[in-house]
């Protein structure tokens, strides 16, 4: 079994509990306008890894990746576009006792029996799920992301429903996701799911500018500047009061 893969980082410490051995996939579905790894977007690119040969390089960190209360997370791109490879390779990865999270925008989800089959199986394999929520808004979200979401708050729903643990992940972007309506009504909707353990609010930045230049993308979001320490606070307290 082999994915296709964008890089990898041994000691990640922001993608799920503990130090994790962190593998970011190749290929996305939405076009996010802040997005800082645009060189993810198309799929079968990368480098082509077996489970074989990952397994092999994380077995090296096992130590202190244990030690530390981590695991392997896999993100993107979009892991759940590779969801077989993702079911091979955290069989694989339970069987050496480690903890395993998928950081998903949940774009690729879909009510198909193949698709439902597979996820029916990654969830008997996986922890944790980080979920990033872009926009709670469906018309916001086709304008910040080029895809509608409501097939992404049916993946939050279908996740409450089998009380998989789950990460809200929230990026916020000054005038697309900050008004006070938008926060409050994804307050309101996280407040109906059953299995969230956290809410993360994730400051915008630009870090990824240079790579939508080097790819000659003209960057949607180069007069926005980053959130000031006010306002994360105050959708920290709004999404996080309820």
């Amino acid at each position: 079994m082999k994915g296709y893969i964008h890089s990898v980082e041994t000691s990640g410490m922001v993608d799920g509990p503990g130090i994790r051995y962190v593998i970011f996939t190749q290929g996305c579905l939405l076009r996010c306008q802040f997005c800082h790894n645009p060189d993810t977007w198309e799929q079968k690119k990368g480098n082509e890894m077996s489970v074989d040969e990952l397994v092999a390089d994380i077995e090296t960190y096992i130590p202190y990746l244990k030690q530390s209360g981590g695991g392997v997370t896999v993100s993107g791109g979009e892991p759940l576009l590779q969801i077989d490879f993702l079911i091979a390779l955290f069989k694989r990865c339970k069987k050496l006792g480690l903890h395993t999270t998928v950081d998903t925008s949940a774009g690729c989800f879909n009510q198909s029996s193949k698709f439902l089959q597979s996820l029916d199986e990654l969830l008997q394999y996986t922890d944790l799920f980080l979920l990033d929520i872009k926009q709670i808004n469906d018309e916001k979200h086709k304008d910040l992301t080029s895809v509608g979401n409501s097939h992404i708050l049916e993946f939050a729903r279908l996740l409450s429903d089998r009380k998989v643990p789950v990460w809200i992940r929230h990026v916020l972007v000054p005038g697309k996701t900050d008004s006070e309506e938008d926060l409050t009504a994804l307050a309101s909707f996280v407040g109906q799911l059953v299995n969230v353990e956290k809410v993360e609010v994730l400051p915008y930045h630009q870090l990824g500018v240079y790579k939508w230049e080097q790819l000659g993308i003209p960057y949607p979001l180069a007069k926005v500047s980053p959130p000031t320490e006010e306002s994360v606070k105050k959708a920290q307290h709004i999404l996080g009061s309820n």
